[in-house]
């Protein structure tokens, strides 16, 4: 069956473009989410119309897909994950979490969908990932795997400052001093 697209559709075409589908992808799932229109005689007579707008905003998504492969060559994003000994992850770092640092970093929102790992992420350091942002183009991103250790470290302070501050607090008050000194030991 030869529907029109209206909207981009991986591994078929693009807006406007006329494809051959089967007819049960064509009438469960493209007509009813208004991705498509049936090609008969009069929709392809309004698509002749239309191409002109079609090859504009197709100038427009191409510009703007290419503003954004630039931008993500040039980033790179931290993710924090858990790491074991030797640099292994607890488990592995998802699309999701990649999307969302980009996200945070870059203040660019990109489906999780798009983003291409490859074989999973399991070890921390730094990992390229691409990025499907338009038919062909694809940006690549530098993902640095690691976790932050400066949480960790402030705690770790405040623990050991504990004890002085409660033996400051004593010295203060009227305790004994040789209990004190029995409290310190």
């Amino acid at each position: 069956m030869k529907v029109i697209l209206l909207q981009e559709l991986k591994g078929k075409g693009g807006e406007g473009d006329i494809v051959d589908v089967t007819r049960g992808f064509a009438n469960n799932y493209l007509l009813p989410q208004k991705m498509a229109v049936e090609a008969t005689p009069g929709n392809l007579k309004q698509l002749e119309q239309r191409k002109h707008n079609i090859a504009k905003r197709e100038e427009t998504r191409i510009a703007n897909a290419e503003a954004l492969k630039a931008q993500l060559d040039a980033a790179t994003v931290k993710i924090d994950a858990k790491v074991g000994e030797e640099g292994q992850l607890f488990g592995s770092v998802t699309a999701q979490m990649i999307a969302d640092a980009i996200q945070n970093d870059l203040g660019v929102e990109v489906d999780r969908r798009r983003i291409e790992i490859g074989s999973p992420i399991k070890t921390a350091g730094q990992h390229k990932v691409t990025v499907s942002l338009y038919r062909d183009i694809k940006g690549t991103v530098t993902a640095l795997v690691g976790v932050d250790e400066a949480p960790v470290a402030e705690e770790e302070v405040v623990a050991e400052e504990a004890p002085a501050e409660i033996v400051v607090e004593a010295e203060e008050s009227d305790v004994d001093p040789e209990y004190l000194e029995e409290v310190s030991e």
